[in-house]
């Protein structure tokens, strides 16, 4: 009898499981006694090159997705995930080019205006003359 296990039954092996193993402890020795026979049963029915342990999500992957995530990523899928990712950092280093560019271009301003000015420099050092631009913006 070949059966495969499906998602539902994988789930509800799991939540048996589960629930045993929350509770074995005061399960009576009975009990404790039948489960351990049962086990050592099915183990011994079972093929020789079956696993032991069986993954939940491979019979979900399996079954509910397709061929497309049960393979190995090829490089097309390995692209579909890494040109998101290479084109936002491209982004974000543009972003971060264009800013300190601004900034550069601002400073540059202030300067030839200071520099262009009739005021000496040591006028600007001045915090009188700072209280003075001050007082004539308002």
């Amino acid at each position: 009898m070949n059966h495969v296990m499906t998602a539902r039954e994988i789930n509800f092996a799991y939540k048996v499981r589960h629930a045993l193993n929350e509770h074995v402890e005061n399960l009576p020795a009975p009990t404790v006694d039948r489960l351990a026979a049962a086990r050592k049963a099915a183990l011994a029915r079972k093929k020789k090159n079956a696993p032991t342990r069986v993954l939940a999500t491979q019979g979900v992957i399996a079954g509910h997705a397709g061929a497309f995530f049960g393979q190995p990523m090829s490089w097309i899928g390995r692209l579909g995930v890494a040109a998101p990712l290479l084109l936002g950092a491209a982004i974000f280093v543009g972003m971060y080019q264009s800013a300190q560019q601004q900034r550069i271009s601002e400073l540059a301003e202030i300067d030839a205006a200071v520099l262009a000015d009739e005021l000496p420099l040591s006028a600007y050092l001045d915090h009188g003359f700072n209280a003075y631009l001050a007082k004539r913006a308002e």
